[in-house]
């Protein structure tokens, strides 16, 4: 029996789906490391109490738990919504199984969290999107470049035909519209170069973005640092990443700024995130880096589109800051999101930890 029972715990463990056993009484036998990691509980702090006691309100579970016990069946919920004593809701799929083995009555939950599921789908999406238009921007923008040229060339050698100063003028200024457009085809274009990799460290370029941002904001904006200092050094582009928070903050900044916001305030935090899954790739470890500021917000139909080329919420904006961004995050395997209420944006970074393989 005992050889049994830690045959089934090993097999429990290594599910990637978050398992708990619990007794008849709903008290805790075990739980897997997937759970642990769903919950935010060890097993030392979970096993031998009762499972009801993680939430605030648990009348909903108890009561599955309950059915599944006197219907001596599997119950099954989906996009159920615990709201745990120690963490923000989670929504997430589970299943109550109920079995009998040598008279003793026990209880298995799976559980799978629905939430992330569904992030990793718009994830999966915006990106798509995004390199859709990515690749059709670029494409137009070649096209554009070329004609460009031409027209240059051909004002360059009107002015030299131009008898007078008063009508070089006029071939100046299309000289100067089409440096000015060639200049904003190029950014179209984006950055050709590769990343250069080499180990760095986050909280490095983290304050390199903070002591420039500090003195272009001159006093206006008030930024706050909850650093994590456990995060590793990793393999990276620290001229890249630096790019990255800077143009998030300065675009946090602005925001702030044009809203004339009071006590306005930009926090640079940094924590690490175990098994999280981007791109269809489960990472061990990423390292994960909000920027959030109090202002007023982004629209939710701009939300959906803030990271494609051209799109922006600003007058002055050109909507090719945070389009980089996401470039220049994906070469480093990591992805940004964004999630947005009146009085709180935060942008968030993840970059994998483990070596990355571009």
């Amino acid at each position: 029996m005992l050889v049994q029972d830690r045959a089934f715990k090993r097999i429990v463990e290594y599910q990637f789906t978050a398992v708990a056993v619990l007794d008849s009484d709903f008290n805790v036998e075990h739980v897997n490391s997937s759970a642990e990691l769903l919950l935010v509980r060890s097993a030392k702090q979970i096993v031998g109490h009762s499972f009801l006691d993680l939430f605030i309100d648990p009348t909903e579970t108890k009561d599955v738990l309950h059915t599944a016990v006197k219907e001596g069946a599997s119950v099954s919920v989906r996009s159920g919504t615990w709201v745990l004593t120690h963490k923000e809701p989670v929504t997430l799929d589970y299943i109550v199984s109920p079995f009998m083995e040598n008279d003793k009555l026990s209880i298995i939950l799976e559980m799978l969290p629905a939430d992330r599921a569904m992030k990793i789908s718009r994830d999966e999406g915006l990106l798509d999107q995004t390199e859709t238009s990515r690749h059709l921007v670029r494409g137009l923008a070649h096209e554009i470049k070329n004609p460009l040229g031409g027209i240059r060339g051909a004002a360059q050698l009107l002015a030299a035909e131009l008898p007078s100063a008063e009508l070089k003028e006029y071939t100046q200024v299309i000289i100067e519209e089409a440096d000015r457009l060639r200049a904003l085809v190029d950014r179209l274009l984006g950055s050709n170069q590769l990343p250069n990799f080499a180990p760095m460290n986050i909280h490095q370029a983290l304050e390199r973005v903070h002591a420039l941002l500090k003195a272009e904001a001159g006093g206006r904006v008030e930024f706050y640092r909850d650093y994590d200092p456990s995060i590793p050094d990793f393999v990276g582009d620290e001229a890249q990443l630096i790019q990255v928070f800077l143009n998030i903050c300065r675009n946090a900044w602005q925001s702030l700024v044009e809203s004339d916001q009071a006590e306005a305030t930009i926090t640079l935090k940094t924590r690490t995130v175990r098994q999280f899954t981007i791109r269809q790739q489960r990472h061990r470890i990423v390292a994960r880096i909000d920027i959030t500021d109090n202002g007023p917000g982004i629209e939710k139909d701009l939300l959906e589109k803030i990271f494609y080329p051209m799109i922006s919420g600003r007058a002055e904006g050109t909507g090719l800051g945070l389009s980089l961004v996401q470039q220049l995050v994906q070469l480093h395997g990591g992805l940004v999101e964004c999630e947005s209420i009146p009085g709180q944006t935060q942008f968030s970074v993840y970059i994998p930890l483990e070596e990355t393989n571009v």
